[in-house]
């Protein structure tokens, strides 16, 4: 599971509880969250992960002073972070281009002990401006090369969670996925897993139907993926289904400004 919790934007005490709820719903084995709050030793990762009995892991990012002063508090922090059913027995940080500045984008690599086989797992967010497509086309070569680093040493692919801000047929997302233009590390192809959605199904994460959305005049777009790299051996870590969730109100509160995007993959191999 992918999901953008938009940082302490909204109504976020109400949207916690809706975040919460729904992910006590879908109980999925391992969640990459972006706009992971913390502040004054408390961390929103740590705190869901508390109250699901799951095990997590952070990367923190340089704040943009921007969302600050929206927000009016110099003490927040912000990053990305790793929720899982398993055990963590590795991770790594990865800062995206520009390192420092105003826009320290980070990628989280987070080895999960799964029954049978490790999942290597990663999560990142890259940066949000319309015009910046240069700059995340560097930040995913940079994710690329991060991936193909703490790939090996397991059958299961590599599975690439976050929110891209881009489109599906942008030159990034087509350069991290490898097979529509060359890819960004020789060799290394990442599935975008909802190729396999029914074609009718509602594909926006970013829905102008939700009212946080809505408020910005902003059209709906599919910006929030799960990439996993080719199956393995038998088809060891195959997307068997990929759906939107988090994509409605819950106890009357939008969770967040993004929808979730929920991916099955098959644990074993095939019968």
């Amino acid at each position: 599971m992918t999901w953008n919790v938009w940082w302490r934007f909204g109504p976020w005490r109400e949207r916690y509880e809706a975040i919460l709820a729904t992910l006590r719903e879908l109980r999925p084995d391992a969640v990459g969250l972006q706009e992971v709050w913390t502040r004054g030793g408390e961390n929103l990762a740590e705190r869901l992960a508390r109250e699901l009995d799951m095990h997590w892991a952070w990367a923190s990012w340089d704040v943009p002073g921007q969302w600050r002063k929206r927000l009016d508090d110099p003490e927040l922090g912000v990053g990305n972070a790793v929720l899982s059913r398993w055990p963590v027995v590795d991770r790594a940080r990865a800062v995206l281009p520009p390192a420092g500045g105003d826009d320290g984008r980070v990628a989280l690599y987070a080895l999960l002990d799964a029954p049978g086989r490790p999942v290597p797992f990663f999560t990142t967010h890259l940066t949000s401006a319309a015009h910046a497509s240069a700059l995340r086309c560097r930040q995913v070569a940079a994710l690329a090369e991060f991936v193909a680093a703490h790939r090996g040493g397991t059958d299961f692919p590599p599975v690439v969670t976050g929110d891209f801000n881009a489109a599906p047929d942008s030159d990034e997302i087509r350069l991290l996925g490898g097979s529509r233009t060359a890819p960004a590390v020789e060799g290394q192809v990442l599935l975008d897993a909802w190729e396999y959605a029914a074609p009718a199904a509602p594909a926006a994460t970013r829905d102008a139907a939700n009212p946080y959305v809505a408020a910005t005049f902003r059209p709906s777009a599919r910006v929030d993926y799960i990439h996993v790299g080719p199956p393995g051996p038998d088809g060891v870590g195959r997307v068997t289904a990929v759906r939107r969730a988090g994509d409605g109100p819950v106890g009357g509160v939008w969770p967040s400004d993004h929808a979730a995007v929920v991916a099955d993959l098959a644990p074993e191999p095939a019968s």
